[in-house]
């Protein structure tokens, strides 16, 4: 099947779902569609901000010889920066990373939101132990860490693999 037909389908299958979104109806759902979503976790980020947020509250409250002096702790904004540094931490932890790989294009989320790859743009794929390693043709290489990001890079190079042979797209696979 050509791709153009696949577009032409995956189009007009998102036209009727609008149309049977308004009438209440269930989604059609494209057949033989089959998306591999691998979640990691962050848990970097959020411990950095943290930490970051106790760095802040001792600096504030360090005891000056002043008397005179305004205590930062007494106003509001100092509350309201803590909460939303402690907040941003929790949405980081909660907000997993991952990893779609479909039949012609690979999907993860970034700081900047959902981004996709297309087998055009796809130079080669690397797997070594603890890492995936997706390079672009332009732009940034996407790298998948064990340690980062608690990735099950083991999977994800078993289905990288079918992908990579299915779409005719260089394989790498260090041992170390």
């Amino acid at each position: 099947m050509s791709r153009s037909w696949e577009r032409k389908v995956r189009r007009n299958t998102a036209v009727v779902n609008k149309q049977r979104k308004k009438e209440g109806k269930p989604n059609l759902s494209a057949p033989g569609v089959r998306i591999d979503r691998y979640l990691g976790r962050n848990f970097l980020l959020p411990s950095f901000l943290v930490l970051f947020t106790a760095v802040y509250i001792y600096m504030v409250t360090i005891p000056t010889n002043d008397p005179n002096a305004v205590r930062a702790t007494d106003s509001a904004m100092f509350w309201v920066t803590v909460a939303a540094y402690l907040l941003l931490a929790v949405l980081f932890f909660f907000r997993r990373p991952y990893l779609s790989v479909a039949k012609d294009y690979l999907g993860t989320r970034r700081m900047t939101g959902d981004k996709l790859l297309f087998v055009p743009n796809i130079k080669s794929i690397t797997v070594q132990p603890g890492h995936v390693v997706v390079e672009q043709a332009k732009g940034a290489n996407w790298v998948f860490s064990r340690t980062m990001n608690r990735y099950p890079t083991d999977e994800m190079a078993e289905r990288l693999r079918a992908f990579a042979k299915d779409n005719g797209i260089p394989f790498q696979e260090k041992t170390k």
